[in-house]
């Protein structure tokens, strides 16, 4: 008799794949705190590391849910300073539908959407980006490839890179969308990969190769090579995540 294939096994490990209950825990518990008026209009919240403690939990779980309510419009972050509560009023009314893992049609629709928006952030990025933004985009590259050299996935180092081309676009409603953007579909991606990250260790080094591509581009400032870079890499993200869903 043939012996059946073990299936593969999800990673508990927070800091690889965050576990959604927990991530709504501290959503629900900072939403709490902000509608009760416990932390009040330009309030600070707490950490990331005191979340961290709090809630035993790793960096990425604590990001995801501050993700979601900035998305909400709930807080906003100031570089440097922390995460901020915003003034009354000033919750969003956008939202895009809910996509779960299985759902192949609304990941494609929000994968579209994605391909645009990283392609022009990136065109934006290479011609605006500062020398301090071109640091910082390099440190999150090298920070990357130091964790994919340790048999790391570098989950919140590949956050970082994609949120530092975004903050060198210098526009504000792109920092916003990525927020969201950010909540909604790219934690599936990683997600997804974190749970195949032995069998498909190949496919993550394309990912670094892809962003050393998009990386150079903009350093050199030439926007449509890093236009057309990102729109690439978005593209293979989502064959990617095909391939990671079928095991």
């Amino acid at each position: 008799m043939a012996t059946r294939k073990k299936k593969p096994q999800v990673s508990k490990d927070p800091k690889l794949s965050p576990n959604r209950s927990v991530t709504e825990k501290i959503f629900r518990w900072l939403n709490q705190q902000i509608e009760t008026g416990k932390l009040g209009p330009s309030a600070k919240l707490p950490s990331e590391s005191e979340l961290c403690e709090r809630f035993s939990v790793g960096r990425s779980t604590v990001r995801e849910a501050l993700s979601q309510l900035r998305s909400e419009g709930a807080v906003y972050a100031q570089q440097g300073r922390g995460v901020f509560v915003s003034e009354r009023g000033t919750r969003q009314t956008f939202r895009l539908r809910s996509v779960s893992i299985d759902d192949a049609e609304g990941i494609q629709h929000v994968i579209e959407l994605l391909v645009t928006f990283e392609s022009a952030a990136a065109r934006i990025a290479a011609k605006r980006r500062t020398p301090e933004d071109i640091k910082r985009i390099k440190q999150a590259l090298f920070q990357m490839e130091y964790a994919i050299v340790h048999d790391e996935l570098g989950d919140e180092e590949d956050f970082a890179f994609h949120q530092a081309i975004v903050d060198a676009t210098r526009n504000p409603h792109f920092k916003a969308l990525n927020d969201y953007l950010e909540q909604h579909i790219r934690r599936l991606i990683r997600r997804a990969r974190s749970n195949t990250a032995a069998k498909y260790a190949n496919l993550i080094q394309a990912v670094q190769d892809e962003h050393k591509v998009i990386f150079s581009a903009i350093e050199a400032g030439d926007a449509l090579t890093a236009g057309n870079a990102a729109e690439v890499h978005l593209r293979n993200a989502a064959k990617r995540l095909n391939t990671y869903l079928q095991c």
